[in-house]
């Protein structure tokens, strides 16, 4: 067949789709006969029932499908003959003044881009990495202690201090009236670990169990409970208990009590390197990753499909919609989710997917079979059974495309490198953890 494609913008194209009327209604007559076979109606048996009656309850049906179907096999048959990779799917419409016997049909669609790159010796790329000091380990040791603590009550005349576990009741008020989620009965914080306001953590201290203040508040601007940030309240709490913290010794109990092979405080200290190590390079290699893909939009041209977009955007409205299921919104599938403030997002994501696909076909950095079975196994040394962990990905295909595309993604970051003008960053171990 000869098609003829016309660009009308960019990367939309459109081109004209034709075939014989009869081709449909043959199709539409055999799809009947099939279904009478099989189909019900009051006062006739099974397969007994008048073509003329399938056809006045199920034609509109049938002749909607094949529409459908053979459209679509014509189009699909035309961009491949045309040599199109289609971005999306095409608009189809039925076009007037088509040859007697002929029906004729517009198909508008978008296509892929051709994507180019600028000179990668030229981009700029910050590459991180940070070590696993004493100080860390220390710290995450101190952490293990923190999760096995245990508490024991105070005497009556002693204060709270910081590390202390206090419990209390509490009411909050601004210009004199209660609000939401201000009030509660026996609540308990740890002082001085950052689970209250600043100002409420510091009030709490130098009180005795049986004591009672009201002290004002400052909620931040930016406070999560919109209803009260940026306003003072006045607060009245009452505390009811004081508990003094126990941190178990770290000593070869300790270390046996955590599972660790060699139980001793130097097994248990090389136990927690390595994991750190570990959680390190994971965290090190997605920075670089993230600081290789900006580099990379910054040097890849192309033109981006709307549909793509359209479509990504789509996605990213029914993510946030379970994201609210999961939070308890109510009506969540109904609530009103701007879908504009998703679009610069999903433009950035779909014009990287273009870059990234195109790079990886030009250069043969495909995921190997050798980087997926060893991805999944360094993954799996975080878990108590490692093996278990390599077949649960072995065993499925979805998991398994995952690990896929943060190998091919780990493939494109060592690429970038490769070329890139790269300037090194020792980045601290805290900076790294909490971003």
């Amino acid at each position: 067949m000869t098609v003829q494609v016309e660009t009308l913008e960019k990367l939309e194209r459109r081109i004209t789709l034709t075939m014989a009327a009869t081709t449909i209604s043959a199709e539409v007559e055999s799809r009947l006969k099939r279904l009478s076979r099989t189909v019900k109606a009051d006062g006739f048996r099974p397969g007994k029932v008048p073509m003329s009656v399938v056809a006045q309850r199920y034609g509109y049906s049938v002749h909607y499908e094949v529409m459908n179907d053979k459209v679509g096999q014509v189009f699909s048959e035309a961009v491949n003959e045309a040599k199109l990779r289609v971005a999306g799917a095409p608009r189809i419409t039925e076009k007037e003044g088509a040859p007697e016997g002929q029906m004729a049909f517009d198909a508008t669609f978008e296509v892929y881009p051709e994507v180019k790159f600028g000179d990668l010796s030229t981009a700029e790329v910050e590459r991180v990495s940070t070590d696993v000091s004493e100080a860390a380990i220390d710290k995450t040791v101190d952490i293990l202690r923190k999760q096995r603590r245990t508490f024991a009550q105070r005497p009556v005349a002693e204060t709270a201090v910081a590390a202390d576990r206090v419990t209390i009741d509490f009411e909050g008020k601004i210009d004199g009236v209660p609000f939401d989620g201000g009030k509660a009965d026996a609540f308990q914080f740890i002082i001085g670990e950052g689970q209250m306001l600043e100002q409420f953590d510091q009030a709490v201290r130098g009180m005795k169990a049986g004591d009672s203040k009201t002290f004002p508040l400052q909620f931040p601007i930016d406070y999560q409970g919109k209803n009260v940030a940026g306003k003072e309240a006045d607060f009245t709490v009452t505390l009811k208990k004081i508990e003094v913290q126990n941190l178990p010794e770290v000593n070869e109990a300790f270390a046996k009590s955590l599972g660790i092979g060699d139980a001793t405080v130097e097994g248990l200290r090389a136990d927690v390197k390595k994991n750190l190590e570990r959680e390190v390079k994971f965290r090190v290699l997605a920075r670089n990753k993230a600081n290789v893909m900006d580099a990379l939009l910054r040097t890849a041209e192309l033109e981006v499909p709307k549909a793509l977009v359209g479509s990504e955007t789509e996605r990213m409205v029914e993510a946030a919609r379970a994201d609210l299921k999961k939070r308890g919104v109510k009506d969540a599938d109904t609530a009103p989710i701007p879908v504009e403030i998703f679009q610069p997002q999903a433009e950035k994501r779909v014009r990287l997917g273009l870059a990234v696909g195109e790079l990886v076909r030009s250069n043969n950095l495909q995921a190997r079979p050798d980087q997926l079975q060893a991805h999944i196994e360094e993954m799996s040394q975080s878990y108590e059974k490692p093996a278990e962990v390599v077949r649960w990905y072995l065993g499925d295909r979805q998991r398994m495309a995952e690990v896929e595309a943060v190998v091919v993604e780990n493939n494109v970051a060592a690429f970038v490198l490769g070329k890139a003008k790269v300037t090194d960053k020792l980045l601290p171990f805290e900076d790294l953890m909490a971003s």
